[in-house]
């Protein structure tokens, strides 16, 4: 049976041909209806008629196609996110339904763990209580006291009445005092991006009144002053066979430097190895030496004061510190040195880390946009107009003298670095930071490690901070430097920036939700946290894909640091924690080129030390697969603070979708997923 006519669009069809003067071919309703357009138009209105033409082309065929491709597009969309959602579902599911993953979730809760959980069950309960007023209409028209006969009505009443009135004024009261501390850590950040965006303007940058060129072995060593270069290691089983290398091949005399190997190994097996690798350098001329140390108490604080401590230290004027991770290149000594001379108030030399696996996975592309803000924007402005940073304990340049005033390393905190810096900075000394100078390393490639990692990072300063506030008020150096020292390195960069960052992110943002009356605006959710991320990007520019994911780890990562801001602060138990970091082993084949060449110079020293360090080649190589084998298991884990966080911030989620709150919901959403992958593990390195 034949569709009825439809005369509307035949009057329109007929309009259409009597306006434009085209001719049209009917046919038989059985066969397809096609349309031949004939233009006849002066030339000159050529271009008009083609743009009536755009329009006169599409007919009702060609509408319905255009309606099944967006359909199309639309039904992919939906699969290809179904089919995301339906991988991590399975991926969680694995994760916690694993055996292997439970035996790590058996340490007892921690005090932020207990709120958090308490903080679950209450926003749960609110959200169900919400759902029972939506379904009935009070969102329209809220009960009263007065009106409502039912016991649910006069609760909800009750509930509108105290949230107005008790709970949201001081949760609006909270979340403008955070918004005020992210105004001002945020102008703070502005302010160093603009003194960052001088120095490359201006193109300044410390200039070194000496140089050591040419030839080392042609020059007069006493021209060079004398060098200690330690390499404090522990367990370090992947990474020690490079960083003893790259530090040996140091193109510097080599009667005019010392390379320690600072060893706090507990294994036996990795003990064994490193010393056959340094006799195996003994061999080849370089003075190395290899130092264990009994009683390994105060962490790597400890094994440099121990070092510090040797009578032949006396000899020696200036002294390198390398991680064992850390590969410095065959010139480095000849960049930094110079700079003392003629500096006589020089104390330290910092160098800026480069990564070789910063494009390894998610998470090291992350952490690459932080720490190359923190030396391209923070130490450099810092070192240029201050004269002062934080010392990051590797691929820097000491003066012994300095450290000598400044009362050594100290065992006190888990910042030695930045301790020793502090102290150093009291006493009058200055720092330079040389941003073209870069000292390989490795990023953590899983989040456990990098967990504890930031920590460690989170915790020490505020331990310093407990330790040295009179320290700093009693000291010489100016009102300028005290205050910069208190409100701007302390205070404001590493306690209120993790304090407001999980306070409104985590807590005020979800509980406004609940409690409309308290309301964040969306310049305070969504585009003052973009803009600030778009300033963290911009000394790295190839990871602006990765901006979205940036922003919301970074809030992810609040609260371990603000749960390791508050232990250092209040002296709680993880506080004085110190765990490696776990390494790959990775390396830069390019930048080793220049080792394998010196080690392969060397080779004509003779047959009998050839043989000699094949042999002991063959047996590290050995051990060292012995022990990757009896190695421990590399799980994943899950992690409780970060799971609890990701449902609270969904149930937000969910309640802000009752209420419509638009930009709140969907970062509120986005946030809890990234909360979720994250407590799942399911970020940077898996193992199988």
């Amino acid at each position: 049976m034949s569709p009825p006519p439809n005369y509307e669009f035949q009057e329109w069809w007929n309009k259409e041909r009597e306006k434009h003067h085209s001719a049209f071919l009917d046919v038989k309703h059985d066969k397809p209806s096609w349309s031949t357009v004939e233009i006849q138009s002066p030339v000159g209105h050529l271009s008009d008629d083609l743009t009536v033409d755009k329009s006169r082309h599409r007919n009702a065929r060609q509408l319905s196609h255009i309606l099944l491709l967006k359909l199309q597009q639309a039904f992919n969309s939906l699969s290809w996110l179904a089919s995301s959602s339906f991988s991590l579902v399975l991926a969680a599911n694995r994760r916690i339904s694993s055996p292997d993953s439970r035996t790590h979730r058996d340490k007892p809760p921690t005090r932020l763990y207990r709120l958090i959980k308490a903080f679950l069950v209450l926003v749960l309960l609110l959200l169900l209580f919400e759902l029972v007023a939506y379904f009935k209409g009070w969102h329209f028209s809220p009960p009263t006291l007065s009106s409502s006969a039912e016991f649910l009505g006069i609760l909800y009443a009750n509930w509108l009445y105290v949230r107005a009135n008790y709970l949201a004024p001081p949760l609006q009261a909270m979340a403008d005092v955070c918004t005020v501390l992210f105004l001002i850590q945020s102008v703070d950040r502005v302010v160093l991006v603009l003194g960052c965006f001088w120095i490359k303007f201006r193109k300044v940058k410390p200039v070194a009144r000496v140089a050591f060129g040419g030839d080392v072995e042609n020059a007069d060593p006493e021209e060079y002053p004398m060098v200690l270069l330690q390499i404090p290691m522990c367990n370090e089983r992947e990474v020690y066979q490079q960083s003893i290398a790259a530090v040996c091949v140091q193109d510097w005399p080599k009667e005019r430097m010392l390379v320690q190997v600072l060893d706090d190994s507990d294994d036996t097996e990795v003990q064994l190895l490193i010393k056959a690798e340094v006799q195996k350098w003994q061999q080849k001329g370089v003075h190395i030496l290899y130092r264990h140390r009994l009683i390994r108490t105060g962490y790597k604080a400890g094994n440099l004061k121990s070092a510090m401590s040797c009578d032949y230290v006396k000899e020696y004027e200036f002294v390198a510190i390398f991680d064992a991770d850390f590969q410095p290149g065959p010139d480095f000594l000849k960049k930094t040195i110079p700079h003392f001379k003629g500096n006589d108030d020089l104390a330290l030399v910092q160098a800026r880390w480069s990564f070789v696996n910063k494009d390894e996975n998610l998470l090291t592309r992350l952490q690459n946009i932080n720490l190359a803000f923190h030396f391209e924007v923070e130490q450099q402005v810092n070192g240029t107009f201050i004269n002062f940073f934080g010392f990051n304990g590797t691929a820097g340049v000491w003066r012994i003298k300095a450290l000598e005033e400044c009362g050594g390393w100290l065992e006190r905190t888990t910042v030695e670095d930045m301790d020793v810096a502090v102290r150093a900075h009291l006493e009058g000394w200055k720092f330079i930071f040389l941003n073209d100078v870069k000292c390989l390393c490795e990023l953590p490639e899983s989040y456990e490690a990098y967990k504890k990692q930031q920590h460690r990072w989170h915790s020490g300063p505020m331990q310093l901070f407990r330790l040295c506030f009179f320290d700093i008020l009693r000291s010489k150096v100016s009102i300028s430097k005290k205050g910069n020292l208190i409100f701007l390195f302390f205070l404001l960069r590493k306690l209120i920036l993790p304090f407001y960052s999980f306070t409104l992110f985590c807590i005020i943002l979800p509980l406004s939700m609940f409690l409309p009356e308290a309301h964040l605006s969306t310049w305070v959710v969504c585009y003052m946290p973009g803009l600030m991320s778009i300033l963290n990007i911009l000394p790295s520019p190839g990871s602006f894909p990765f901006i979205v994911p940036y922003l919301l780890f970074e809030n992810t990562m609040s609260v371990t640091k603000f749960n390791a801001m508050v232990s250092g602060l209040f002296k709680f138990g993880s506080s004085y924690e110190w765990i490696v970091t776990k390494k790959l082993g990775r390396s830069s084949e390019s930048d080793l080129a220049s080792i394998v060449e010196s080690e392969n110079e060397n080779q004509v020293l003779g047959g009998a030390l050839l043989r000699a360090n094949s042999e002991s080649g063959l047996e590290d190589l050995t051990k060292l697969e012995l022990t990757n084998r009896n190695g421990k298991k590399r799980i994943n884990r899950l992690y409780r603070k970060e799971l609890g966080l990701a449902f609270i911030l969904l149930t937000a989620s969910a309640r802000s979708l009752l209420s419509e709150q638009g930009i709140h919901f969907y970062f509120l959403l986005f946030q809890g997923v990234t909360f979720l992958v994250v407590g799942l593990d399911l970020i940077g390195e898996q193992v199988s």
